[in-house]
């Protein structure tokens, strides 16, 4: 399992022209699921991110949670993450988890977050989507299960 983490000051998704979720400070989360993910590894992914302490304290450190500084989640299913790039110019995604399997475990992720989040957006599997954000910092963290 992946998970891109950009710290934002604001994101939001649109599919079709209509924002679906949108958040204001926070983590705006790409997923990426592999077949081999399981609930175990997803729980573990979760508890690490939600964990990271990368929001500024007064004195300017990164030390505080995303539960510390009240923060949002926007969570958005992202295949390409499983792009294998080794043989040619055009990405293989063999290495993706099977599409239902791969919804399973992100409507799994987004129900346990909201159990220790309070606002909690979503993007739309398998969707077109428009995502923006304005990336404080910038801040990107990426987790991989493999290196967990």
């Amino acid at each position: 399992m992946r998970f891109v983490i950009q710290r934002v000051t604001e994101s939001e998704v649109k599919v079709d022209g209509e924002v679906i979720g949108k958040i204001g400070k926070g983590f705006m989360v790409l997923i990426g699921v592999s077949d081999s993910d399981t609930k175990e590894i997803a729980d573990k992914m979760m508890k690490k991110m939600l964990g990271l302490r990368i929001f500024e304290d007064e004195q300017g450190k990164t030390n505080l949670s995303l539960e510390t500084v009240g923060g949002e989640l926007l969570l958005i299913s992202q295949f390409t993450l499983y792009a294998n790039c080794k043989k040619g110019n055009r990405p293989s995604f063999i290495e993706a988890g099977a599409p239902d399997m791969a919804n399973e475990m992100y409507e799994y992720i987004i129900s346990k977050c909201k159990e220790q989040v309070a606002v909690v957006e979503k993007g739309r599997f398998g969707a077109d989507m428009k995502v923006s954000l304005v990336n404080d910092g910038p801040f990107t963290i990426v987790l991989d299960s493999d290196q967990l």
